[in-house]
């Protein structure tokens, strides 16, 4: 306990002077830029680079304060876990990972911070070591190691330009620059999970809730949004537009999505994704100041809501199926308001800290800026959506009938540690978006649109209330028409197919050869006609060596003739 308390303080700590400092640096409009050369071969130079501004500053409060959050959380969570040390140890490695990525300007460095990332996200999936749990870290991995391909190769371009200060490169400069960025655009679609590699995030759900806490609303999957922040203006009209449309998918992939899931924390991890879409699409419409504001309010709700999803699963025995829940608003009060107004915040209800962020990006993309009608129906679509799989969440969760099983063991909320970290963050889901609308933006956004489009947004929440109060009549398997419908079903609720395609297809063309060379090559010829007759060949020769060192005068004489001899000729 004392372990928890000390980082717990520490991590408080730091991000008050974090949060001090970003104010600061915001009222100021100061910038520090750090550079340290350690050596310079030929042309290039190889140099660390550190830029602080507001940004980094805000980013990194806000990932210090949802990791003491955590930390606190996990005392009653994690409670009685053998290998507790470890994954403490684990948990400030990630930490850190992420702090040394935020700082960073230069591509080596983010580098170790972006690998560091992908190694210990992979250590704390496969942290409960089941099978399960090591199919999605591999899984994990593997597929962030594709968005890793991508950074060494932006690396290697870069040698043209003598450095990796990413920020200097300019398309007029470099005639390869163009295809720096699409590498480096492509490395944060691969590590924020952006259709086609978006089927390593909810199989991460298998990590412990308070990692799932973490990674999932300020560091592992927002590294990407965080580094397409900084590239934006170097980024070219054509990556844009790709961005846009690939984030649209992914909004409305994986809003459709949660409507048909039944495990908890997928639910959540798949709102994450929707989440990440929606900032995306933001950022491809050049407002990378409204894509960070709302990266800091969904870290917070998002965190939140995490932290509820484990209070449930951990009073219920560790149960995640929504099925047989129910009930749990008359067991566990404080869960269920702060699940409330997490949800109701990711909703973007009014007054709320979602509200002020979503809301201004759903204005900005009705000024105009882009004319398709499908962009706009599938981004009013993926909002109705996030309603829908919320309300839908909080009716089986909450207000259905107790489902539970009637032999499983079932705790009332009395975990104060888990109750307090949650009531620490609903103040500022509430808060932080009113505080943020008014101190971030150097200069208030005006937007007048018509009467019909500002009421666009009610209408959109009303009709996914509405879809997610269908989706809750709609008993599929108690209904005997399910068997008609669940192929129609079976696409839904698995991701359109992503992970067959993007995950299990490739990997079956890859594994399959693999597995054939190594029993028929590898085990095979090369083991017989390789080590093990390299192996026969070095007995009978040291044997004949053997033969020379047992002193016999006759054989010693015939060597030494012999070699005069061929010394001689």
């Amino acid at each position: 306990m004392f372990m928890y308390n000390l980082y717990f303080l520490f991590l408080l700590t730091m991000f008050i002077l974090m949060f001090i400092f970003g104010m600061v640096f915001l009222l100021m409009e100061k910038v520090v830029y750090l550079e340290f050369n350690f050596m310079e071969m030929n042309f290039i130079s190889i140099e660390y680079v550190i830029y602080l501004d507001w940004v980094s500053f805000m980013f990194m409060s806000t990932v210090l304060l949802i990791s003491s959050m955590i930390f606190f959380y996990m005392k009653d969570y994690m409670h009685g876990e053998k290998s507790f040390i470890r994954f403490i140890y684990l948990m400030l490695l990630f930490i850190c990972s992420m702090m040394f990525m935020i700082m960073s300007m230069n591509l080596i460095a983010i580098l170790i911070g972006w690998d560091g990332l992908g190694l210990v996200s992979y250590l704390l999936v496969i942290f409960y070591q089941n099978m399960k749990s090591n199919s999605a870290g591999m899984l994990t991995a593997l597929s962030n190691r594709i968005g890793d391909a991508f950074f060494l190769l932006s690396i290697g371009l870069m040698v043209d330009c003598s450095s990796w200060k990413f920020m200097f490169v300019k398309n007029d400069l470099l005639s390869c620059s163009s295809l720096i960025m699409w590498m480096l655009m492509l490395a944060a679609m691969t590590k924020s999970a952006q259709i086609p590699f978006s089927s390593w995030l909810p199989a991460a759900m298998a990590a412990p809730t308070p990692v799932s806490s973490l990674v999932h609303s300020s560091t592992l999957v927002t590294a990407g949004v965080y580094l397409l922040i900084r590239l934006l203006d170097l980024m070219s009209s054509q990556m844009l537009l790709f961005l846009l449309y690939s984030s649209l998918l992914t909004m409305f992939m994986s809003g459709l999505n949660a409507n048909f899931e039944y495990d908890l924390k997928k639910i959540v991890a798949l709102s994450t994704l929707s989440q990440l879409g929606m900032m995306i699409v933001i950022i491809s419409l050049g407002g990378s100041d409204l894509a960070f504001f709302h990266l800091i309010v969904h870290a917070l709700f998002k965190a939140l809501l995490f932290m509820c999803a484990g209070s449930v699963i951990h009073n219920f025995s560790g149960l995640q199926d929504i099925r047989f829940m129910g009930g749990a608003l008359k067991y566990m009060p404080i869960t269920s308001v702060c699940l409330v107004i997490s949800n109701f915040s990711l909703c973007g209800v009014s007054f709320l800290s979602g509200f002020y962020s979503k809301d201004l990006i759903v204005e900005v993309l009705s000024m105009g800026s882009v004319n398709n009608m499908m962009v706009y129906v599938l981004f009013y679509f993926s909002i109705g959506l996030t309603v829908s799989y919320s309300f839908r969440l909080m009716y089986y969760v909450f207000t259905s009938e107790v489902n539970h099983f009637s032999l499983s063991y079932f705790s009332d909320e009395n975990n104060n540690n888990m109750n307090k970290s949650m009531l620490g963050l609903v103040f500022l889901v509430i808060s932080m978006g009113s505080f943020m609308m008014w101190s971030s933006f150097y200069f208030p956004y005006y937007i007048i649109l018509p009467y019909s489009m500002k009421l666009m947004v009610v209408f959109m929440i009303f009709f996914g209330a509405l879809f997610g109060i269908f989706m809750n009549w709609m008993k599929f398997f108690s209904n005997p028409s399910y068997y008609l419908l669940s192929g129609f079903y079976f696409f839904f609720s698995s991701m359109w197919y992503l992970p067959a395609i993007s995950a299990k297809g490739v990997s079956s063309k890859s594994l399959i050869p693999g597995g054939f060379y190594f029993k028929f090559i590898d085990n095979g010829w090369l083991e017989f006609y390789g080590s093990i007759k390299l192996l026969e060949v070095m007995i009978k020769v040291s044997r004949s060596i053997q033969l020379l060192s047992q002193n016999y005068m006759k054989a010693f004489m015939i060597i030494l003739v012999l070699g005069s001899l061929f010394m001689i000729i």
